[in-house]
């Protein structure tokens, strides 16, 4: 079986489907209304097409790329029929974020050569931060992986609770070392641990109370100085988490969290309670990113390795 086929079974596939199912409904609902009377792709289905994709979330300057290429389809084509739309809207969707997006479908494998691969995990408060944590440590353990845990968001009590909650419900070892203590301490026995036992992977959870204050990047730099000192080179990745839900809100964490610190993918949640699913392709393309997960639902399973093709053929097909 390929790696595709092992990524997307067929539940997976309907897990996708049905957490993007608000996000279709509403972008077909808005797009029928738009081709009222046309049959071909004429300026103002353009126009119109614009506005769908803007107030599904997309974003302004993303919109006006897709409507370009559109746009070059049409004079291309010669006659581009409305019918055609939904299709040509996918290729060009595709196309996008396959330029922007060059991170492998990874199955929650680790990376070769890096043992213990560690995450450190930034976001603010109420995105789903500590919950993609446990449902990542949920998946890579059923992929057979050791996995150790750092409650290094010290300043809320709710955060450390919530991990040692997820450990127990996997079977996870958590470093902790309670509230309001040095979160950089608590990152670097996290590591240290980690290392002794052996660990494939390991999670660090961290503060988003701070995310628009001056001192953030002082605080990250500090918890990754730490980890750098048990073991050289890490943390491996940088894994910014988003609320899809918020749409536009999303994107503006995004840029204060780049700014503050070098992220180097994402996770994008709640997808499945909103009809905002096209932020992640607006997000995707504004800060070539890639995109690594998506939360679709509610059970760990529902943390997807993000697939572009299958994300787009979700979202866009109208069957």
């Amino acid at each position: 079986m390929s790696l595709l086929g092992k990524i997307f079974s067929k539940e997976k596939k309907e897990s996708l489907d049905q957490g993007l199912q608000k996000s279709k409904e509403n972008f077909f609902s808005k797009l029928g209304k738009a081709l009222i009377g046309k049959s071909s792709v004429d300026d103002e289905v353009l126009d119109n097409l614009e506005e769908v994709l803007i107030t599904s979330d997309v974003g302004v300057d993303t919109t006006l790329k897709i409507i370009k290429r559109i746009q070059d389809r049409v004079a291309k084509e010669k006659y581009l029929g409305t019918s055609e739309l939904d299709r040509v809207l996918k290729e060009e969707v595709a196309s996008l974020l396959s330029e922007n997006i060059n991170a492998t479908e990874n199955n929650f494998e680790t990376p070769a050569h890096t043992k213990p691969y560690v995450i450190m995990v930034v976001g603010v408060n109420g995105v789903g931060k500590t919950t993609t944590i446990g449902k990542l440590s949920a998946q890579y353990k059923k992929h057979g992986k050791k996995v150790v845990l750092g409650a290094a968001d010290t300043f809320r009590a709710a955060a450390v609770d919530q991990l040692k909650l997820w450990g127990e419900r996997n079977s996870v070892p958590v470093v902790s070392k309670g509230m309001n203590t040095d979160p950089s301490a608590v990152a670097f026995e996290t590591v240290q641990q980690g290392v002794e036992l052996g660990a494939d992977v390991i999670i660090i959870d961290t503060a988003g109370r701070l995310h628009t204050k001056v001192n953030l990047m002082q605080e990250l730099s500090k918890i990754k100085r730490s980890i750098e000192k048990v073991l050289p080179g890490a943390p491996h990745d940088v894994l910014l988490v988003l609320d899809g839900s918020t749409g536009q809100n999303a994107i503006i964490q995004a840029r204060e969290f780049t700014k503050a610190t070098d992220v180097t993918c994402l996770a994008i949640t709640k997808l499945d309670g909103t009809a905002k699913g096209g932020v992640v392709i607006g997000i995707s393309d504004e800060f070539k990113i890639p995109v690594k997960y998506i939360g679709v639902g509610e059970k760990a399973d529902d943390l997807q390795v993000f697939n572009k093709t299958e994300f787009v053929d979700s979202l866009f097909n109208k069957n």
